[in-house]
């Protein structure tokens, strides 16, 4: 697991030097030219750069018809080729932009000859065979479009001239750089299937206890209190709907706070006063999207490790500040505390054990999503309490409720 988000981390960073270093040059380029482009080589370079940037989006879709059909266009600004083609790793044909598209079975032919050999294809005009007498291409080129070693497609480019060096290394270079996005591509959706698995692990941490626990208390009212029973299975009801959902990886911090209260009332009627809660929220934040069942698993280990044992019972609250461009989140309760060195130990086990209910789930989602310096900071002593403290970023790319 940390692999692949080492990995996934370590690519996003280098796009994300890559689009820097794409944007200072522009900003070098405007500043000194006071945003106009003196020489063909500032308009050739800013005009390179504008298309690669438009054809970005659709390629980190992923490889399809669509993706494939939205990028072409822009790829072949770039190649400056009369026709341009994408195929899949069976061969079969994408998309196709351009003219000439009578020469699709050579492109196929050639495209079966690059996913087997792993090279690239060249076929020269005095191989090309075509009955039509205005046909203008002279050459086509075929090279492979890989993600981590394997071969996902190929792209194929069709010219009015012979295919020479040029054309050779630059459709090498433009293939590189689909490559890359599709790679960031697999490396998003990698990245997003481990946060469902992570959440599939926390719901299993979390269900059987609670679950155990809310029911024998609903089922204590059923004689003596049956219209409090009724109201606590509403609340069961709702909180198992919410923490049991399959839409989105994402919430607000508003929807997971309402979560929250129901699980909270759910607990007091087992605790009663034993049990309080403090909110103290900016109301300018309850719009932040932050990951799913990010803040309750905190809140049930507050109930179950700092207040349970402790016979008068105490206090958590919880805490959501404007920060400028974050969101600080605070959740602290007045229980027995513990050693940090055995949290530490407990963290690295959370995912085994169930230990401290998915603290570590928490924190290796919050780092995944939003970068290792936002992982959950924890401050506890014994008979101390727990305080433990969230940073979401109120903006981030891709990242929505």
């Amino acid at each position: 697991m940390s692999d692949v988000l080492g990995s996934s981390t370590a690519l996003l960073v280098a796009a994300g030097v890559i689009v820097a270093m794409i944007v200072l040059v522009v900003v070098l380029i405007l500043r000194n030219r006071r945003n106009t482009f003196a020489t063909p080589l500032e308009r050739a370079t800013f005009a390179t750069l504008h298309t690669v940037a438009l054809a970005a989006p659709s390629l980190r879709e992923g490889l399809s018809r669509n993706s494939a059909s939205f990028a072409l266009p822009y790829l072949r600004q770039l190649l400056d080729t009369c026709a341009l083609a994408m195929t899949d790793n069976r061969g079969n044909t994408l998309a196709w932009d351009g003219e000439s598209d009578q020469h699709e079975p050579d492109v196929r032919q050639l495209a079966d000859q690059v996913i087997s050999t792993g090279r690239q294809q060249v076929l020269s005009h005095t191989a090309i065979t075509c009955d039509r007498p205005d046909c203008v291409v002279r050459g086509i080129v075929v090279v492979p479009l890989e993600t981590e070693g394997a071969i996902v497609g190929t792209l194929a480019a069709l010219t009015t001239s012979t295919a020479g060096p040029v054309l050779l290394r630059a459709t090498a270079e433009v293939a590189r750089y689909v490559s890359s996005q599709l790679e960031l591509a697999e490396l998003d959706e990698s990245r997003a299937r481990l946060n469902r698995a992570e959440v599939r692990a926390l719901r299993a941490q979390i269900s059987p206890h609670f679950v155990y626990n809310a029911l024998t208390t609903i089922a204590s009212f059923i004689r003596t209190d049956p219209v409090r029973a009724r109201e606590l299975l509403i609340e069961f009801a709702d909180f198992t709907r919410y923490s049991f959902r399959t839409a989105g990886e994402y919430t607000t911090l508003q929807d997971e706070l309402n979560n929250i209260e129901r699980y909270v009332r759910l607990e007091k009627a087992r605790f009663g006063n034993r049990l309080n809660i403090k909110l103290q929220i900016a109301p300018e934040v309850l719009s932040v999207v932050l990951p799913f069942l990010a803040l309750q698993p905190l809140v049930e280990n507050a109930v179950r490790h700092g207040l349970a044992s402790k016979p008068n019972g105490g206090t958590i609250t919880i805490t959501a500040e404007n920060a400028g461009a974050e969101c600080v989140i605070i959740v602290e309760d007045d229980g027995i505390g513990m050693d940090p060195a055995r949290l530490t130990d407990d963290l690295d086990d959370a995912h085994q054990s169930g230990a401290h209910v998915g603290l570590g789930n928490v924190d290796d989602r919050m780092r995944s999503t939003f970068g290792d310096d936002f992982g959950l900071i924890v401050d506890t002593a014994p008979g101390a309490g727990m305080k433990i403290t969230l940073r979401v970023p109120k903006f981030r790319a891709g990242i929505r409720a």
